[in-house]
């Protein structure tokens, strides 16, 4: 695939371009700030474009307006933002949207090669992939609030590995249990969080989104 990059940090932004191009992957520009990161996409139209959040010349969320501004003039590239913290503002406003081909990694999830790489894959097919930490964040604001509160233990296990983009069969590799069993929790969960009727893939992630903001 031709992946762009945008992190400011040389050391950073120089070994991912050296783990991709391992991995067989394009990189046709390796950029240092948002406003070079557009222009970038607009003379390559890559596949994937990775994106750290915070970036010169502010350092607050300069990647991720960048990030959005590239899903709407370039829907069809797919976006994967870095992030070093969980940034709760920031990781709302992006999966509020459309959630095909988007990804929200911390950084340290980079170190873990293979992780990276497989959420990577994931945002590039089309699928969704958020960090586990920044899910949990998430779900652990709202677990007061109901009706995600009537959950059960294993329906929130459930969530929890859907919202990150797994599959329901990954999902019961992770869990040691059968794939019906994780589709009947899904189910059950899309009921209590009136999901049922909702159509598409985003519908997996809305079953987090739904109480962010109450």
């Amino acid at each position: 695939m031709r992946v762009i990059l945008a992190e400011d940090s040389t050391l950073l932004r120089e070994g991912l371009v050296r783990l991709l191009a391992e991995e067989g992957h394009e990189v046709p520009a390796a950029v240092g700030d948002a406003t070079a990161l557009v222009e970038a996409v607009a003379a390559h139209v890559p596949d994937v474009v990775v994106v750290d959040v915070r970036m010169p010349p502010t350092h607050t969320d300069e990647g991720l307006r960048a990030a959005l501004e590239i899903r709407r003039r370039w829907p069809e590239v797919r976006v994967l933002v870095l992030s070093q913290y969980v940034e709760k503002k920031y990781a709302t406003e992006l999966m509020s949207g459309d959630v095909e081909g988007v990804g929200y990694l911390l950084k340290d999830r980079v170190a873990q090669v293979a992780d990276f790489l497989d959420a990577l894959d994931r945002v590039a097919a089309g699928g969704a992939a958020f960090d586990p930490e920044v899910v949990r964040q998430l779900l652990a604001r709202t677990s007061q609030t109901d009706p995600l509160a009537t959950l059960t233990p294993r329906e929130r296990d459930v969530l929890e590995r859907m919202a990150q983009g797994l599959t329901n069969a990954s999902i019961a590799q992770e869990l040691h249990v059968s794939q019906s069993a994780v589709e009947k929790h899904v189910n059950s969960l899309f009921d209590k969080l009136r999901l049922s009727h909702t159509t598409g893939y985003s519908r997996r992630v809305l079953a987090v989104l739904r109480f962010l903001e109450s």
